[in-house]
């Protein structure tokens, strides 16, 4: 269950450019240490660490610490259940909504099918 201040903490996160290119970087590379992500970017090994801090506080990345260097990984799950909450429930709606427009154009086609 995530709660609406998680979804702020998440959503809050996702708003930044360079956050949502971090988990792209951990979705495609688990693993990576700090420092390869940090190569990355073109800003400051600090700036990087505030991000990082940031996706960890909303649950988006889990560390752990090999020896002296910190592996990063993506952890999906707030997005899973931010993806069931809002965008299954919305495109439902688009749904219906189609198959109303779809059930009209069908209707109006046959009409001047029987006019001709």
């Amino acid at each position: 269950m995530i709660t609406n201040d998680d979804m702020d903490q998440v959503f809050s996160a996702l708003a930044h450019t360079t956050r949502r290119e971090i988990l792209d970087h951990l979705r495609q590379k688990p693993g990576m240490a700090v420092g390869e992500l940090a190569q990355s970017f073109d800003v400051t090994r600090i700036a990087v660490m505030n991000h990082l801090q940031v996706l960890t506080n909303a649950g988006l990345i889990t560390s752990e610490k090999v020896g002296r260097t910190r592996r990063l990984y993506l952890n999906a799950m707030p997005l899973q259940l931010i993806h069931d909450r809002w965008i299954d429930a919305y495109s439902g709606h688009w749904l219906d909504r189609m198959s109303l427009i779809k059930q009209t154009a069908e209707a109006v086609a046959q009409q001047i099918y029987e006019e001709d």
